[in-house]
């Protein structure tokens, strides 16, 4: 394969969680709370293909007209909706018409959801991913480590695992050390705490309330 054909990691993601989605079809859990897998794959339908849609997912008084868009086409056939995302946007929509915008949106993006559907099922292990991809995502954690963690009730330093590497995520006292893979400090962030493989280093009542805040987007 050329570099010139080579994948990027968002469409590697993509194909790969696609064939998740088919594989286990539209009833099995995610770590999305209340979203099966049908959700799930309505879910990445709309931020992509629905562009009158899509805001409701962060605006909230959006919300509803988003949500009842989301639950049509969790009606529609399943193999149908995984199809469709399988094959990405149209190019009319903003991911067609901006030439890098899927790499840099949806990477991370397909990467979590991907990890909500295999770690909600039995007897997970974590993946091992390309050394660019780990990169990638401690950059991606170094630029928002703030924002992921802005509603911590701690503080929070990450640490990246073999490595001195480390980002100051929120600076207040008690602060708790998040050690880990990139991916694993991701999950964290993202508010999947119970399925991030993390080690905590801090005072006690502090990781517990790590561990029960509000994280993410």
């Amino acid at each position: 394969m050329t570099q010139a054909t080579q994948r990027t990691h968002a469409q590697a993601e993509r194909a790969a969680l696609s064939d998740l989605l088919d594989r286990l079809g539209p009833g099995e859990p995610t770590l999305c709370a209340g979203w099966t897998t049908a959700d799930l794959a309505a879910h990445l339908v709309v931020r992509e293909r629905r562009v009158d849609a899509a805001a409701g997912i962060a605006v909230k008084f959006l919300a509803p007209y988003t949500r009842s868009v989301q639950d049509g086409l969790s009606a529609r056939p399943y193999p149908e909706v995984v199809r469709m995302f399988r094959e990405g946007p149209p190019r009319w929509t903003p991911y067609g018409l901006v030439p890098g915008l899927d790499a840099l949106v949806n990477t991370v993006e397909f990467l979590v959801h991907h990890e909500d559907v295999r770690r909600a099922q039995p007897d997970w292990e974590p993946r091992a991913l390309p050394a660019d991809l780990d990169d990638l995502i401690w950059r991606r954690l170094r630029a928002g480590a703030r924002m992921f963690f802005r509603k911590s009730p701690v503080g929070v330093v990450l640490r990246r695992a073999g490595t001195d590497e480390r980002v100051g995520a929120k600076m207040t006292d008690p602060a708790v050390v998040l050690t880990g893979e990139p991916q694993e400090l991701l999950l964290f962030a993202f508010g999947r705490q119970d399925h991030a493989r993390v080690a905590l280093d801090g005072d006690r009542d502090a990781v517990a309330r790590l561990m029960k805040a509000r994280l993410g987007m």
